[in-house]
């Protein structure tokens, strides 16, 4: 049998802890749950596994000891480390990973979920990890930036937990300094859980297609009348995309020529009133998004390339819940 203690500081509302073994063996699991860390006590007296095998997360022991008595592993992590994941409620925030041994020995593997759950305040948000929150960056005499907002855009965001179907305000400029007027654009904007973006990366589009924003075909999300032409709004409607866990906003932001707007450099969106895509800037010309259903190629202007005025911005972390 798998016996389990836990130990909790008086902080704690409760510790989880369920079973899901594939070997039954005589061990016994500590649990200790700190304000930002877990420890963790395999105890096997059987010796039936190798402890040095043993895994919390990714992390393998940080203690080991094999004796005729039996062996035993010890683990300790830090929150967010160890590949522990984060998960936020309404009411909890829990942190959750799994002790779990190779599935290529020869022994049957083990999985053994742990699982430590704190009241969550009413004002929790995620830390904000500079320079996240605020992307700045700088191509040649451009300086490009982005945010989360408050609701009014009077100013930086002071929370960035949002709840299912509330609207996140962004805003995106650019400032030129010794360049010729300049529109910005969102070229693609990708939301995913983690800050640099991976093959196997798990992603929810946004904006595709050259400034399509396809999130609008199905929700609220919008971009919000320009009150300059260095800078542009977008409202989006918080997205049943990875509740509770860290989001981060990955967006390509593009300046270019006002007047040479084309369907590979415009900002889209879709009107589903008329059931058709409008070209936000210049409804007139919105058959220069007719392609955001298909495929949009725009051309190349002599003189400005894509690295000199587009660069790729990360803000986050935010929550969803």
């Amino acid at each position: 049998m798998v016996q389990h203690i836990v130990r909790m500081p008086s902080f704690l509302l409760f510790v989880v802890l369920t079973l899901a073994v594939f070997l039954v063996v005589q061990a016994a699991v500590t649990v200790d749950c700190g304000k930002n860390s877990v420890s963790v006590r395999w105890i096997d007296v059987n010796s039936q596994v190798d402890p040095s095998l043993l895994r919390l997360g990714d992390c393998p022991p940080t203690q080991l000891s094999v004796n005729p008595q039996g062996s035993e592993a010890v683990f300790y992590a830090e929150f967010l480390t160890c590949n522990i994941r984060r998960q936020v409620t309404t009411n909890e925030i829990i942190f959750e990973t799994e002790i779990t041994s190779p599935t290529l020995s020869k022994a049957t593997p083990i999985y053994y979920p742990v699982a430590c759950a704190y009241e969550r305040e009413e004002d929790w948000a995620p830390p904000l990890y500079d320079p996240l929150l605020f992307h700045t960056h700088g191509q040649g005499d451009l300086a490009f930036r982005m945010a989360l907002m408050k609701d009014d855009y009077s100013g930086v965001a002071t929370t960035t937990t949002f709840s299912l179907g509330s609207m996140i305000p962004i805003a995106a400029s650019v400032a030129q300094q010794n360049h010729q007027p300049l529109i910005l654009l969102l070229d693609e904007c990708l939301a995913s859980t983690t800050p640099e973006l991976a093959s196997d990366s798990r992603v929810y589009p946004l904006i595709t297609n050259k400034g399509c924003l396809v999130d609008s075909k199905n929700t609220n999300s919008r971009f919000l009348p320009r009150n300059q032409l260095s800078e542009i709004r977008l409202s989006l409607q918080a997205f049943k995309f990875a509740t509770g866990e860290d989001v981060y906003l990955h967006c390509r932001l593009v300046a270019w020529e006002p007047r040479d707007l084309d369907s590979g450099n415009k900002a889209c969106q879709y009107d589903r009133t008329s059931s058709r895509w409008v070209l936000v800037d210049d409804p007139s010309q919105s058959s220069l998004c007719s392609c955001c259903d298909t495929n949009c190629q725009g051309r190349k202007k002599r003189g400005i390339t894509a690295d000199s005025t587009a660069v790729n911005s990360v803000i986050g972390p935010l929550v969803i819940i």
